[in-house]
């Protein structure tokens, strides 16, 4: 998941918080994997019961809820857990337009972006390919820099096509976009 599912305006502290408001975990549930749907049942109780008491015995009891709801959502994806990050930290460029796309049901202004930013990769490698092919014949050093861009294009073309086609959950997500 993109680097904002252990932030406190993530998607999964936002459902942990609709789900103590409703005192509802079915609500937070959907976020973690079912081996981990225990525990946070065990947890959403214990938050649920020491809300009762005041402010503060509130504010830990969300707190705590969070971290637990969090850590298990990353355990889940196979992620570390280290710890909520603030709320408003720099996600990039896509994940707002991502969020728009999925909100809206338009994929439009997601792929155009996507596209984009394909599109310019490539091209920038592939200029930088073509500065380095013109070298003396016998010169290693630059025929050696020369390969290995010229290689590195084609292994960042690979990877890339194999992350588009690739399930979403598959291994750990720190990249990339939850």
């Amino acid at each position: 998941m993109p680097p904002h599912c252990d932030t406190m305006d993530g998607p999964v502290v936002t459902a942990a918080r609709r789900a103590l408001d409703a005192e509802d975990v079915k609500l937070i549930l959907p976020y973690v994997q079912e081996n981990g749907e225990r525990e946070l049942k065990t947890a959403f109780e214990k938050a649920l019961r020491a809300r009762k008491s005041d402010a503060a015995a509130r504010e830990v009891a969300d707190l705590y809820f969070f971290e637990t709801a969090v850590r298990i959502h990353r355990t889940g994806e196979g992620a570390t857990y280290t710890g909520l990050k603030p709320a408003g930290l720099d996600v990039g460029p896509v994940i707002p337009v991502a969020e728009k796309a999925i909100k809206t049901g338009q994929p439009e202004a997601l792929v155009d972006i996507l596209t984009d930013t394909l599109r310019k990769e490539v091209q920038h490698r592939l200029e930088h390919l073509q500065h380095l092919k013109d070298y003396a014949r016998g010169d290693v050093a630059k025929a050696r820099a020369y390969v290995e861009a010229m290689l590195g294009l084609e292994v960042y073309s690979h990877k890339l096509y194999m992350a588009m086609k690739s399930d979403p959950h598959e291994g750990s997500h720190e990249h990339h976009h939850g």
